[in-house]
């Protein structure tokens, strides 16, 4: 979905102040402070309720209350979607923590190493240079 559609489901779900089943109702801002289990849950609500609403009609016309279904379908799928490439991202970014740590450790190791291997005279000539 590109930038604009984005856009404009968010402006039409503000404007007609789209309300989505979970626990009563809630509206769309309030969609991202919900897990993604919380948001599926939802999803599958609507999705639900839309092929109840296509089952129903005889005629292939879409209804407003279909386009309005399937907005709300798509502004949850972007939630998810965002949700879910924020949660990967903080996991790389914990991975990257973590391998910076352990090189770390290993430069210190290192640097251990090399003064451990130095002789007497050229520790105590690093102490007089201190």
């Amino acid at each position: 979905m590109n930038a604009n559609t984005i856009s404009e489901l968010f402006e039409l779900a503000t404007r007609e102040r789209f309300r989505y089943p979970y626990k009563g109702n809630i509206n769309t801002e309030d969609l991202w402070d919900l897990d993604v289990e919380d948001l599926d849950k939802i999803f599958k609500a609507l999705n639900s309720q839309l092929r109840a609403e296509q089952d129903e009609s005889l005629l292939a016309t879409v209804s407003i209350n279909d386009t309005v279904l399937n907005a709300k379908i798509n502004i949850i799928k972007h939630v998810v979607s965002v949700k879910l490439a924020e949660t990967e991202a903080r996991k790389k970014e914990a991975e990257n923590a973590l391998k910076k740590q352990r090189i770390l450790e290993l430069i210190k190791e290192k640097q251990d190493d090399s003064l451990k291997n130095m002789s007497i005279e050229e520790l105590q000539a690093m102490i007089a240079g201190l």
